[in-house]
């Protein structure tokens, strides 16, 4: 996933989830929205934080707990009180020959 995290001096949090047709059909970018909304719910910002979420196909296939852990590293420094944070925790990309095309 990629997130977007802003600071702003406005006293109450906004979140939002932008999942583009990379992704797939409709019904696999509503379930990855799904998945992206329960980890904004079950984790809120404080107030004046603007997050917005673009889910990653690698999100369908992971369990809820490597999700929520992986919203929460990315996440982490801004909890703290840091900077505003655009991260992606996809990592290095594998070459082509290592996914076997």
């Amino acid at each position: 996933m990629t997130l977007f995290v802003v600071r702003t001096s406005s006293a109450f949090a906004r979140t939002g989830v932008a999942a583009t047709k990379k992704l797939g059909s409709a019904v696999t970018r509503n379930r990855a929205k799904r998945l992206a909304r329960e980890m904004l719910r079950r984790h809120k910002t404080g107030p004046g934080t603007d997050v917005v979420l673009v889910p990653r196909r690698e999100m369908l296939d992971a369990d809820i707990t490597r999700i929520e852990a992986d919203y929460l590293a990315l996440l982490g420094p801004d909890r703290a009180g840091g900077r505003a944070v655009a991260s992606d925790s996809r990592g290095p990309r594998p070459s082509r020959r290592s996914q076997g095309l």
